[in-house]
């Protein structure tokens, strides 16, 4: 059965704990979404010694498990000279497999936009990064929306990960409280409930803005 006094006890820290959590998602989102855009966008290139290492990555990332991936960097980038706190490990570890998700569905956003609007654009005068910056890349994030919404909420969840390294965040500090009381079912429920209640809420505000921005259309 719950221990209700105890939830009620271990609420505050848990909380505290989950805004941890929250700032390495969303750190990790900007991170995934400034340089999946530019992966993307790369990706579309017609030299292979640009598409070429960018697929590589792409590859790379979504093959490799996330977890491996922030160890990776705690443990394995100090050896070269790069020696990062394990926050910031993880910020740069899961924004780094985010990107790879976040290019291809920039790069399928980008397929989405008619040569129409290309062409049109080009008769108007617009340079390459003119038409990419206010044809192409607006309509791509709009039919990305979707996707990249769902890539920021499993983010939520993937930052459970930066607790292999050492981050106290909302399930780290579930298993400190786990092992001092040793109510596993208390602890992981109203931690299962701190997670839930964030996803919801992050996912109703998304679909918020993809309403919005299907308005414009």
């Amino acid at each position: 059965m719950i221990d209700f006094s105890l939830a009620c006890n271990s609420l505050p820290v848990l909380l505290q704990s989950a805004l941890v959590s929250l700032e390495i998602a969303a750190l990790s989102c900007a991170l995934g979404l400034g340089f999946g855009t530019v992966l993307g966008v790369s990706y579309m290139s017609s030299s292979k010694w640009i598409k070429g290492p960018v697929a590589l990555y792409v590859a790379v990332f979504r093959g490799t498990p996330m977890l491996v991936q922030i160890l990776f960097v705690y443990y394995v980038l100090p050896q070269v000279g790069i020696s990062l706190p394990a926050k910031a490990a993880a910020i740069l570890a899961i924004g780094m497999n985010s990107a790879a998700y976040v290019s291809q569905s920039v790069r399928t956003g980008i397929r989405g936009v008619t040569v129409g609007q290309i062409e049109a654009a080009k008769a108007l005068g617009f340079t390459k990064w003119q038409t990419l910056r206010h044809v192409v890349l607006p309509q791509a994030f709009r039919l990305a929306l979707p996707s990249l919404s769902n890539e920021c909420v499993t983010l939520v969840k993937d930052s459970s990960l930066a607790s292999i390294i050492g981050v106290v965040e909302l399930s780290k500090e579930a298993s400190i409280l786990r092992s001092r009381t040793y109510d596993a079912f208390t602890i992981l429920i109203l931690v299962s409930c701190i997670y839930l209640f964030m996803t919801l809420m992050i996912s109703y505000l998304l679909k918020k803005m993809e309403k919005k921005a299907v308005s414009y259309v």
